[in-house]
């Protein structure tokens, strides 16, 4: 006697002219389908749309390692003949006037006078120290008003992080306006930004690394003097770091995991609509009983 396959059919079919349809079913059947394609459509955008996790760990600096610095910076009552940029830091480094991938462009500002934006792209070791825009450089020739009020258009530190949904704050200073205050005092004052950088690693869905440094900073304004009278005024961009790198990785959820999740909504949603049509059907049938006296 040979084995019938159908026998192992666990979904027997019932034949349709033993079913029947109801009004209330369709409405259920209809929000169960709208139901479901909602539900698959916010899972697809969740699987198609990327993730970022984080994770922090410590920061083991290589002795040689430097940290690309991007400076962008208008000194708008100060001419660019005065202007200059020094470094010094903890490992003994002490370098006045830096010139290497340095810009300067003349501006002029609202009353007339020349100003200037300074442009300067450097490297400083992973040790703390600072750098700041000055009239050092210049030697005895310092003008008569070395005016620092300025507008910081970007500090910014290793690569450039420009995806949005990247978590942390890379150019906290970018867009900072100190040209506000009237007076010698407000002329004469020197800035002081106090700098805590801290590494950050961001990882693509490629695979691909950018080293980015995201910092907080302090800021105050004050009037230096010496012996001789008023100290020249500086900009200060005074900076340590933090030993602890943050970590951005982009990942997306596996496909077994969208899978799953779809055959969960379809299943689940049919299986909680089946059980409220269920419901609302065998109320009605004991209400329809009851009103032609046959509940019993």
């Amino acid at each position: 006697m040979a084995f019938n396959v159908r026998r192992l059919d666990i979904y027997r079919k019932i034949p349709k002219d033993l079913t029947q349809p109801t009004l209330t079913g369709a409405w259920i059947s209809v929000c169960c389908v709208l139901f479901i394609i909602f539900l698959f459509c916010s899972e697809l955008y969740s699987f198609i749309n990327t993730d970022i996790q984080s994770e922090l760990f410590v920061d083991v600096a290589e002795p040689d390692e430097k940290i690309k610095v991007r400076l962008n910076i208008s000194l708008p009552n100060l001419k660019c003949d005065f202007v200059g940029l020094d470094i010094q830091d903890e490992g003994g480094r002490h370098e006045v006037g830096l010139v290497e991938n340095s810009f300067k462009k003349p501006l002029i500002n609202p009353i007339g006078e020349a100003g200037c934006n300074f442009q300067s792209t450097f490297q400083i070791n992973k040790v703390p120290g600072n750098f700041h825009v000055s009239t050092h450089a210049v030697g005895a020739n310092q003008p008569a008003n070395p005016d620092m009020r300025h507008i910081i258009h970007e500090l910014s530190f290793g690569d450039q992080i420009l995806e949005q949904h990247v978590p942390g704050n890379f150019n906290p200073l970018g867009g900072t306006d100190k040209t506000g205050g009237d007076g010698a005092m407000a002329a004469l004052s020197s800035h002081e930004y106090i700098m805590r950088i801290v590494p950050a690693i961001y990882e693509n869905i490629s695979g691909d690394r950018k080293q980015a440094y995201q910092y907080s900073f302090a800021y105050k304004k004050y009037v230096s003097y010496s012996h001789g009278g008023v100290m020249m005024p500086a900009i200060w961009f005074r900076y340590d770091l933090n030993p602890i790198t943050v970590k951005y990785t982009e990942k997306r959820r596996p496909f077994y995991a969208f899978l799953t999740t779809v055959c969960a909504i379809i299943g689940g949603t049919f299986t909680v609509a089946g059980l409220i049509d269920s419901f609302i059907f065998t109320a009605s049938e004991i209400f329809k009983k009851a009103e032609i006296g046959k509940l019993n």
